[in-house]
């Protein structure tokens, strides 16, 4: 149990997972059954998809949005260890020249593997004159605003200490609430897409299809109390069907245990169910091989060898043809892992960001040559940002850190957020080798993308419980600014 002491685990599981996640459930399923019908939805025809680019493992995101400017690289360097020092982690200003940032408040600049996304970021290179790249940075699970002082009185185990997400640190449980946006725990789990899901499907769409596409398996972010994923393959759909007699026969079997009429209910329950959901996957992949998928000049964009590219290639066909499935709203769902570097950070990650550099620079353009460009936009999340000292070679889980949002609404090239001190001990810093308080809550930036997405004011508190302690939903002022005014 990572950083916490059995007792303070005690004291945020009893006081924060049974009292205030049971109310919140409650709470959230009445909110979700009174505003699914009242609030006015699916006017217009406009068509509009949200992709996740979860970075599974926790990402040391601070060497992907590394400060320029002399005096916080200065700092930078200091706290990371310098480049050319043994254990060192700060990367050389002089390969991050060729990535600087020069739109935001105050200079930054990319990871020298991330070719690509700066392009994106600064309009240059294959996306001259468009921007399709914001940086936000310092994010993090909050339950509500808290400050250093705060987070030093939780930590010493005080009776009176503010609300902090329960078991920060661990993997599966920030991973969880990452996808839920309810970091005091859920009794039923549902996540953050899935609730919103409920809310507007029926609007939105005229296909039973669901808009929840993962390309990942199984996830909670995009499960909500009436909505379940779709999940498929960088193929296609996860059907039966393939070539060949043995599978043949093995389907005509399937296909008779299904048509059967069974008197116990739950043996028909199970086959009804079943039956449902392998013509799904047939109807799916029936379009997904068709003319209509067909990317054209896009298909050549991606690169090979590359299962992240596949994956959005992937993506890219099921958004080209949501009109023959029905959806105008979709959610996808895109997992790259490898990202808990504990005992070697630098060279592993600059080999993973030029995979994920690529897929997303093939994937953006993909979108621009379909003229689709304006209808997605693609965020990225992770478990938790990292240590900014080194432990030796790596770095260990932490809190804050930065992510990347892109797509034609993208107000690019700017960065939002309160990037935060790198000082170790600083303002910022809470301890235990440089982890990284959040000044932006995960809920902000989340509610951004619903706001654009379709999710009504009156309805961001169902989807996102703990909104109000960041953001009023009613405020005509958008949450942190990146999605360009409509």
């Amino acid at each position: 149990m990572p950083d916490l002491t059995r007792r303070k685990f005690l004291h945020q599981f009893n006081c924060a997972a049974l009292s205030s996640s049971a109310v919140l459930n409650t709470l959230l399923n009445l909110k979700l059954a009174n505003h699914a019908a009242a609030d006015p939805l699916g006017s217009g025809s406009d068509s509009k998809a949200l992709v996740c680019l979860f970075f599974s493992g926790g990402i040391d995101s601070f060497q992907m949005l590394v400060p320029y400017e002399i005096s916080r690289y200065q700092s930078y360097a200091a706290t990371r260890g310098a480049f050319d020092s043994d254990g060192g982690l700060a990367l050389d200003r002089n390969a991050l020249a060729t990535r600087q940032l020069v739109d935001t408040a105050a200079d930054f600049a990319m990871h020298p593997s991330m070719t690509g996304m700066h392009q994106m970021a600064t309009g240059t290179g294959a996306f001259l004159g468009k921007k399709r790249m914001a940086m936000v940075t310092n994010l993090g699970t909050l339950v509500q605003p808290i400050t250093k002082s705060q987070y030093a009185a939780w930590d010493n185990g005080s009776s009176n200490a503010i609300a902090v997400p329960r078991s920060l640190f661990s993997h599966v449980d920030q991973i969880e609430q990452w996808q839920t946006a309810v970091p005091q725990g859920m009794i039923e789990l549902s996540g953050w897409a899935g609730r919103a899901a409920d809310i507007i499907h029926s609007a939105y769409n005229t296909d039973a299809t669901s808009m929840s596409i993962s390309l990942a398996g199984n996830n909670v972010f995009q499960v909500g109390r009436d909505t379940t994923q779709f999940v498929i393959t960088p193929n296609g759909s996860m059907g039966f069907d393939s070539d060949g007699l043995p599978n043949e026969l093995k389907n005509l079997a399937l296909g008779n245990m299904l048509d059967h009429q069974y008197a116990n209910l739950l043996d028909q329950s199970f086959s009804k169910i079943t039956k449902k959901s392998i013509d799904s996957q047939r109807s799916f992949q029936e379009v997904f091989q068709s003319p209509a998928a067909d990317l054209g000049a896009a298909q050549a964009l991606f690169p090979n060898n590359n299962n992240l590219a596949n994956a959005l290639r992937a993506v890219l066909r099921t958004i080209k043809i949501r009109s023959q499935l029905g959806l105008r709203r979709q959610t996808f769902f895109v997992n790259i892992g490898g990202w808990d570097m504990h005992g070697d950070l630098l060279q592993p990650q600059a080999q993973l960001l030029l995979q994920v550099d690529a897929a997303l620079t093939a994937f953006q353009l993909g979108l621009e040559t379909l003229n689709l460009a304006d209808d997605v936009v693609t965020f990225t999340a992770s478990d938790f940002g990292r240590t900014l000292r080194s432990n030796g070679r790596g770095t260990d889980h932490a809190w804050g850190g930065n992510m990347f949002v892109m797509g034609g609404p993208v107000d690019g090239g700017k960065l939002f957020g309160t990037y935060p001190d790198l000082t170790l001990d600083g303002p910022d810093d809470v301890g235990y080798g440089g982890r990284l308080l959040p000044s932006t809550s995960v809920d902000v930036y989340f509610a951004e993308l619903l706001r654009w997405f379709g999710v009504p004011a009156t309805s961001m508190a169902s989807v996102l419980p703990n909104i109000a302690n960041f953001w009023n939903p009613l405020s005509a002022t958008a949450p942190l600014g990146f999605i360009k005014p409509s």
